[in-house]
């Protein structure tokens, strides 16, 4: 074992200790002072299928640039962030080849659907400092939320629960120039609920080419119409501008992380994103046991992106419904719980690309040339999804869930519409997946899960299409089956909490990217992989005094994933370790509340991650280690003022934040496989909240 290990292990001892010595008498009485802001937060997930939530309380451990880090502290999910605009969520594995973005999960805002018609993702388009607390289904079962191998994040917006009207300014300068502001208002009076929030935020960024600026707004309103009818709007919009360092070889890497791609940094290579999500909801009570909650919804993304090798211009609009009725009845006794209903996502991707001219602009970067392709791709995909809960007994408790997915990808070339087989369809067969779950209490906050479920991932768009651009019609989808038991546990009069789950994956059809250009992909499946591992989480909250509160965890995650089967061309990997995983990761850390102080240090362990699938190359390990403190006090019973610092790679590391997976070369340069994490860098920020 490594000595990293040691560090979250010697911080739980004396914990762990004194969590099995006798509760004091007096104890129970401060119980109801003990509130666990993320524990107590209701979950998205429907009847009893696990998930896992996080809010203030770990938002609170970080930056308020750095979801990456908060959301990283889940066991078994993994974020490897190349930038703020370059980031790839895995869960359990899921999704580690996928050269960039997000896919092979579904991403939800508030209910509604943001993930696009072919599976990808962009979190990075949502402004942490406006949410209440993110959700992770790990694994695909979570029917109502689709039934990807990745599973599903679910984004929930503030929304104020108690009469009042507040005013709030956050405000955070740091290293690299940095500068957030997040302004909000948030009402709730009598049958209303408002909160609108803008936010700015502007950093040159730890590397050259690496500035980065975000305009955005939030507005999330609700009001009940009748006794039985409430109606909301949701509005966020987001402009950001990114420049794009891109990766680095071994030895750039080595001898200055902070350098651009050579290519990258010539051509100034940057992305402008213009992103909008407009949902409409109304929520109808049936009666006391039978509720309705449908919304319509329409997104629109309009992306810029000037690269070496051309200029990629492009823009989607999609648009949709989603509902779900929501029940319960009586059963020998016994309450019943049932849900089901259904999404239509349907968009409309119009890109293009020209030639990038940027050795030819006296060294001002990207400059557009001639058109090199005009596609239009329409792509639609239907979930309907159900499940229902019934206690067998007073302790086991079983639901059975069903998800039904349908597909279907139009592509259309304009740029060569003369040649043939330059447009196809893509018209996937209609995939069941099923789950089943088993909860048994043995005592009370202590029990034992089951979970078999099956699940898949549609190829993404540049899986679909053949190296002359056309619509592969052998493509599959991949499809697994997950196996999981675990355990949820809460001892010591609550204060421990024990979160542990051991899980297998088999998935079959995998998908895999091919490089065939500087940055042309096409897929093929080519084989099975098989997913396994551990999640553990460990909390111990101890209330020393009256103001003296002391709350150290550890979070590990051990992931043994493989290729089964798995041939490529002449080679053959079959047993090799899945690409782009560490086998083991943990993230621990203390948090210490005084009154009005608190002080949150927190460490990250990542084991070395394969680079190539024969297991020839590995990036290296790393530990990093972050601090923030603050104070919050009250003056007048209506302003709030909050002061904060905090320092990010203490130790100032140099490690990789995310990698690229079995990286070509090309024109003889060495393959970039790295992209560098900050070094060493602080941030302070000064909070103030005014209440009417």
């Amino acid at each position: 074992m490594k000595a990293p290990f040691l560090f979250p292990i010697l911080l739980l001892f004396p914990f762990l200790i004194r969590a099995q010595e006798p509760a004091q008498k007096d104890s129970i009485t401060r119980l109801d002072e003990v509130v666990l802001t993320d524990s107590v937060r209701v979950k998205n997930a429907v009847g009893i299928v696990p998930s896992r939530v996080i809010g203030p309380e770990v938002f609170q451990n970080y930056s308020p640039i750095d979801a990456v880090s908060a959301i990283n502290q889940i066991p078994g999910v993994y974020i490897l962030s190349g930038a703020l605009n370059t980031n790839r969520i895995t869960i359990r594995g899921v999704g580690a080849r996928t050269p960039f973005g997000t896919d092979k999960l579904r991403l939800y805002y508030n209910d509604i659907p943001v993930t696009n018609g072919t599976g990808f993702s962009t979190i990075e388009a949502f402004d942490l400092e406006n949410l209440a607390a993110i959700e992770v289904i790990k694994g695909p079962k979570g029917v109502a939320f689709g039934t990807n191998l990745g599973g599903a994040i679910i984004l929930d917006s503030r929304e104020r629960k108690e009469e009042s009207t507040e005013f709030r300014n956050n405000s955070t300068v740091g290293s690299y120039a940095l500068l957030k502001n997040n302004l909000s208002f948030l009402h709730k009076e009598g049958k209303l609920s408002l909160g609108f929030h803008y936010g700015h935020m502007e950093t040159d960024g730890y590397r050259d080419n690496n500035r980065f600026e975000r305009d955005g707004f939030l507005l999330n309103t609700s009001l009940k119409i009748s006794k039985k009818n409430t109606i909301s709007l949701l509005v966020n919009h987001i402009d950001y501008t990114a420049q794009i360092p891109s990766s680095l070889s071994q030895t750039a890497f080595d001898e200055d992380p902070t350098q651009a791609a050579f290519t990258w940094a010539a051509s100034q290579g940057f992305e402008t994103n213009n992103y909008t999500l407009l949902g409409l909801s109304l929520n109808h009570k049936f009666s006391d046991k039978l509720e309705n909650n449908t919304s319509i919804f329409y997104t629109y993304l309009d992306h810029f992106e000037p690269r070496p090798f051309n200029i990629l211009d492009e823009f989607t609009n999609g648009y949709g419904f989603r509902t779900r009725f929501s029940g319960s009845f009586s059963l020998g006794g016994q309450n019943a719980q049932y849900t089901f209903g259904g999404e239509l996502y349907k968009d409309e991707y119009h890109w293009g690309t020209f030639e990038n001219l940027y050795q030819e602009n006296n060294g001002n970067g990207s400059l557009q040339g001639n058109r090199l392709s005009n596609n239009n791709e329409f792509r639609r995909q239907f979930n309907g999804f159900g499940s229902l809960t019934i206690p067998l007994t007073s302790r086991l408790i079983a639901q059975a869930g069903l998800n039904i997915n349908k597909t279907k990808y139009d592509f259309r070339d304009f740029f060569n519409s003369g040649a043939q087989n330059t447009s196809a369809e893509r018209n996937f067969k209609v995939i069941v997946m099923p789950s089943l779950n088993l909860d048994y209490s043995f005592a009370l906050d202590q029990k034992v899960y089951a979970n078999v479920s099956r699940g898949f991932s549609n190829p993404s768009l540049e899986e679909t299409l053949t190296p002359d651009g056309v619509i592969n019609p052998d493509i599959a989808q991949e499809t697994g089956t997950n196996y999981e038991v675990g355990t949820l546990l809460s001892l010591a009069n609550k204060k421990l909490t024990i979160d542990a789950a051991l899980y297998r994956m088999d998935i079959k059809n995998l998908l895999v990217a091919q490089r065939v250009g500087d940055d042309q992909f096409v897929g093929k499946n080519a084989g099975q992989t098989k997913h396994q591992g551990l999640d553990l989480e460990m909390n111990y909250d101890w209330e020393v005094s009256q103001k003296l509160r002391i709350s150290p965890f550890v979070n590990y995650t051990f992931s043994d994933h493989s290729f089964v089967d798995f041939v490529d061309g002449e080679n053959d990997f079959s047993g090799n370790p899945l690409t782009g995983v560490p086998k083991h990761r943990i993230n621990s850390g203390l948090r210490l509340q005084w009154g009005g102080f608190y002080w949150n240090t927190t460490h990250q362990f990542v084991d070395e991650i394969s680079l190539r699938d024969e297991n020839t190359l590995y990036s290296d390990s790393f530990n990093v280690f972050n601090s923030r403190l603050g104070y919050r006090t009250t003056f007048l019973q209506k302003l709030t003022l909050g002061l904060d610092f905090g320092m990010n790679n203490i130790a100032n590391t140099r490690y990789a934040q995310s990698v690229l997976i079995n990286a070509g070369s090309f024109g003889g340069n060495e393959p970039r496989y790295f992209y560098p994490g900050n070094d060493r860098n602080i941030y302070g920020g000064i909070r103030l909240s005014y209440f009417l």
